[in-house]
């Protein structure tokens, strides 16, 4: 799962969108048609506008199955996290825009007793695998005042009294990496779906004066069996629902994450450096990083 990328998706997918009417109101408003402002509004949300400051987001939710002809399950739990900064960039042509760089973790919990799994009991097979929890390191993207597309960025959310919001769908389709060179012929490219919602203060964001955004946001991903579930090509998928926001400080994530990252992942307490050019992770490639032994599995 790349919860960075997927929420600069969500962005991207909507700024070619109509923007919705904005409310009269004293003083001067960033205006979302107008491509630097929309850089801007878009760094408050994913980050701030100050180079390097870190943002974190951090979430929580439930994990189900969904099969043909049997109830949905309740797997286990999750509880996501991801620490960025964003800095000022201008390309070649250039053209203004911003680098963000981040690391994400998503962990499995067990559904009962909230605890950090360890092993996870397989209903279907019967079998306790070892669970994988995501560490995804780097998440990183840039973004321009003109897209790929060639037209300028456009903020695409809406605004209603003092509430904004963006909501996205994002189909995914791609290559696994743990599949083979035959993907297409035989069947195992990844397919999943991102469901995004971002809701947040209207005056806040579209005041020039603040330097970030406070950010809730709503997440739903449809996807296929996690690797380490080891369902052998069964049938079926699997879908998580969470719920989070941006948090003032590192100080509001919950004593779980703090003790795992203490514990096993020390470098997530602060974004990668700016201008990080090494490749992104995936939750996919950090398993087969993790399987082949290029990547240093946690000790638990």
């Amino acid at each position: 799962m790349l919860f960075a990328r997927h929420i600069a998706l969500a962005v991207a997918a909507v700024m070619v969108s109509a923007c919705a009417s904005l409310s009269e109101a004293q003083g001067p408003k960033l205006n979302p048609s107008n491509p630097a402002d929309a850089l801007t509004l878009m760094r408050k949300v994913h980050c701030s506008t100050v180079d390097n400051e870190p943002a974190i987001f951090w979430w929580e939710g439930e994990t189900f199955s969904r099969r043909q002809g049997e109830k949905d399950i309740h797997l286990f739990d999750v509880e996501g996290y991801n620490i960025r900064a964003c800095a000022a960039i201008t390309n070649e042509a250039g053209l203004k825009g911003y680098q963000l760089v981040s690391r994400e973790i998503l962990l499995y919990k067990d559904k009962d007793t909230g605890e950090v799994l360890k092993t996870w009991a397989n209903p279907w097979t019967g079998e306790d695998v070892e669970v994988l929890h995501v560490a995804n390191d780097p998440v990183n993207w840039k973004v321009y005042e003109t897209g790929r597309d060639g037209q300028p960025v456009n903020w695409g959310g809406e605004v209603s009294g003092p509430f904004w919001w963006l909501r996205s769908t994002i189909p995914l389709w791609y290559p696994n990496p743990l599949a083979g060179d035959y993907q297409k012929e035989i069947g195992g490219t990844y397919h999943a779906t991102e469901l995004f919602n971002f809701f947040g203060n209207a005056g806040e964001l579209l005041d020039p004066k603040t330097k970030t955004a406070s950010a809730t946001v709503a997440w739903t991903r449809v996807a296929d069996w996690l690797p380490w579930m080891m369902m052998n090509g069964r049938e079926g998928v699997m879908y998580i629902h969470t719920s989070g926001r941006k948090v003032a400080s590192y100080d509001e994530i919950s004593d779980t994450m703090k003790a795992e990252i203490a514990a096993h992942y020390p470098e997530y307490a602060s974004p990668p450096p700016e201008g990080d050019p090494r490749a992104n992770m995936t939750s996919w490639t950090y398993f087969k990083g993790i399987r082949d032994g290029s990547i240093k599995k946690p000790d638990r």
